[in-house]
């Protein structure tokens, strides 16, 4: 007897997950009954949550209304949803060109910054992930690009700064931003300046492990890139629209990028959408000559009446404040404390609802829980505490030794903390293993 799942191939993901029957808020349901805590946002989307109801509205009201239209017709609904995101972009960032996705996003700067510079080479660093596209694996650090590797030139990897895992022997905040920048400015040396199109970085690299930058670095990126007249793409595609507790994360550190790349939280995934935002610079290269490039569903009304519902909601609700304030005193604090019970916690790090435990063996060695990009038997124990999440009612976000937290920015106190109570009950059950 076949299954639901028998005609499907299925990406990433395997073994296939439960069947899901419904969703409101932070929580989603099984056909089983089980009901979960979705502390991984699905894939870092739902920044609003599941079914809110004003999102749920616009969609069907647009629905009802006009359910598609080419990207070439002028609509109202795309138009205001790209007045919405540029007037919450920095600087002179005021365009902006819908794709269906994150991985479409950064396909379409990368060639953007190529045939606005006429250069042929993109640096990106190895922590990172941008997509499962043709350039955008390529830029990818992680080892999803190795089986990939067939297409894309001219993609060069540096290290980014990262100081629990420092490539450069930093022991401080300030020597580790001072040797990355030090490092990426002679790879940069090394590959000509003016062969380089672009710099690509994740503004807070998210699966490669919620790494926040030191202060400064963003800036000194920004700087080296003005040097050389190469462009600073910002991938915001998991970190944009609440994550981190800023509209953009680049607001933190007050730097602005050249080009931004969205997608998940701008409407919180309920219609697939992306896109770049692109800056007066870039635009006026294409003012006289068509960008060589587009989507059949670009701008789909669909999605774009989610966005601009999305986006009023979590103005009107406060819910970058409120994500904020839980990562500074609810989030942050809680799982601290775990790291105090809990010796197998190495570093605790994150923004907003944007966190990351870092598992290790060994606190004074840092040895990893598990070895970098474990599989089988010596994946077994990420595995196993997985598996004692979905056990409490905890959807976890697994990725190689961590465990992130990423529930929707609109959780509450009370659901962070229990959220933070079943891991605590998790890590104290691994510790018997």
């Amino acid at each position: 007897m076949s299954s639901l799942a028998d005609h499907v191939f299925h990406s990433w993901s395997a073994p296939v997950q439960p069947e899901i029957v419904s969703a409101r808020g932070v929580h989603f349901t099984d056909r089983d009954g089980q009901r979960y805590l979705d502390l991984a946002s699905q894939f870092v989307f739902t920044n609003l949550g599941h079914q809110h109801p004003k999102v749920v509205a616009a969609v069907i009201e647009q629905a009802q209304r006009l359910c598609t239209v080419a990207p070439p017709f002028e609509n109202r609904t795309r138009s205001e949803a790209a007045r919405l995101i540029a007037e919450r972009a920095p600087g002179d960032l005021n365009r902006v060109f819908f794709t269906n996705g994150g991985a479409d996003a950064v396909e379409n700067a990368v060639r953007m910054a190529k045939i606005h510079t006429g250069r042929p080479k993109i640096l990106g660093a190895y922590r990172s992930y941008h997509g499962n596209t043709s350039t955008a694996i390529q830029l990818t650090g992680d080892p999803r690009r190795w089986a990939n590797e067939i297409s894309a030139p001219g993609v060069v990897h540096f290290f980014g700064p990262f100081r629990y895992r420092s490539e450069f022997g930093a022991q401080t905040e300030a020597e580790e931003c001072e040797r990355a920048l030090r490092h990426l400015e002679s790879v940069v040396a090394m590959e000509g300046p003016h062969t380089i199109a672009a710099i690509v970085l994740e503004t807070v690299p998210g699966t490669a492990g919620v790494l926040v930058p030191p202060d400064g670095y963003l800036a000194g990126v920004r700087a080296l890139c003005d040097r050389h007249g190469i462009l600073f793409v910002a991938d915001e595609v998991m970190t944009g629209f609440g994550r981190t507790g800023e509209w953009l994360a680049v607001d933190r550190w007050n730097v602005t990028p050249d080009l931004i790349t969205f997608a998940k939280g701008v409407n919180s995934g309920y219609v697939p959408l992306g896109g770049v935002i692109v800056s007066d610079r870039v635009a006026e290269t294409f003012a006289d000559r068509p960008f060589p490039g587009g989507l059949t569903y670009s701008g789909h009304p669909l999605a774009c009446a989610a966005a601009v519902a999305a986006l009023t909601a979590m103005a009107e609700e406060g819910v970058v404040e409120h994500a904020r304030r839980l990562g500074a005193e609810v989030i942050g604090p809680g799982l601290r404390e775990l790291a105090v019970r809990h010796p197998v916690i190495g570093e605790v790090r994150g923004l907003g609802v944007f966190w990351a435990l870092e598992l290790v063996r060994d606190r004074a060695t840092r040895e990893p829980l598990v070895p970098y990009n474990a599989s089988g038997l010596a994946a077994a124990p990420m595995a196993r505490i997985a598996a004692a999440c979905r056990r409490r009612g905890l959807w976890p976000f697994i990725a190689m030794n961590r465990i992130h937290v990423a529930p929707p920015c609109t959780i509450t106190d009370a659901e962070a903390k229990e959220a933070l109570s079943l891991l605590d009950d998790v890590l104290a059950e691994a510790s018997t293993w």
